[in-house]
């Protein structure tokens, strides 16, 4: 078997990255043997050092958050680099090309299975910055999928869930309802699948808990490093 790339995991909110390292070591093992994965790195600055600059709208700061992260990654031996957190990618998008490693995107990720799944319009939940931002629509767009974010009382909702609530592993039975409830209302506006866009999440929602097929970011970005650590893109 030939070498594996190391992956670098650039870490924003805790939950979220637990949950991207968990599936590479999972999912590894199906198709490497029992108890293989790739070599992983991990680096995370404090999410409030995240917030600031995410608050004050400032998105190149957080690009140049991220491209620190890579580069202590990259420095102890990261080949490829992930950042399982939506929101932060708008300051990727502005500071990717001068990553010091290849960075796989999780939109253009979660794009790409979309399209192969062929679906038409999609749902996104995330964050407010992230259901209100370029991030997604950007993605979407190169391959022709339309999407849907909820109204804004659901997106100020979603996003109070989020903090107060998915962060920290704090997961309330209300607050999934509240998560079918707004999925419903997607639904009834013509989308054909949701994007679970926020890394958190899929710790709240699973396929069998949504009307509408689902699209987990987290995962689907982590499956994607996987792939490539294993060269099979190529």
């Amino acid at each position: 078997m030939k070498p594996l790339k190391s992956v670098g995991i650039v870490a924003v909110s805790a939950e979220g990255a637990a949950l991207c390292y968990r599936t590479i070591c999972n999912e590894a093992a199906s198709l490497l043997g029992e108890h293989r994965h790739p070599e992983i790195c991990l680096h995370s600055f404090s999410l409030a050092d995240y917030m600031r600059p995410i608050d004050a709208d400032r998105w190149d700061q957080v690009g140049e958050l991220m491209l620190q992260s890579a580069d202590k990654l990259v420095a102890i031996g990261a080949e490829l680099l992930v950042c399982p957190d939506n929101t932060v990618h708008q300051g990727l998008d502005l500071v990717r090309k001068r990553a010091p490693a290849p960075w796989l995107h999780i939109a253009e990720q979660v794009a790409l299975v979309a399209s192969a799944c062929g679906y038409q319009r999609l749902g996104i939940l995330g964050t407010r910055y992230l259901m209100e931002g370029p991030v997604y629509p950007a993605a979407l767009a190169k391959h022709g999928i339309a999407y849907e974010i909820p109204e804004p009382a659901e997106r100020k909702r979603i996003n109070e869930i989020i903090f107060s609530e998915l962060i920290s592993g704090v997961l309330n039975g209300s607050s999934r309802q509240y998560f079918q409830s707004v999925i419903n209302q997607l639904a009834s506006r013509h989308c054909d699948a949701v994007v679970l866009g926020c890394t958190e999440i899929p710790l709240l929602i699973t396929g069998t808990d949504s009307v509408l097929p689902i699209i987990d970011s987290t995962r689907t970005l982590a499956r994607a490093a996987l792939r490539a650590a294993m060269d099979l893109d190529d």
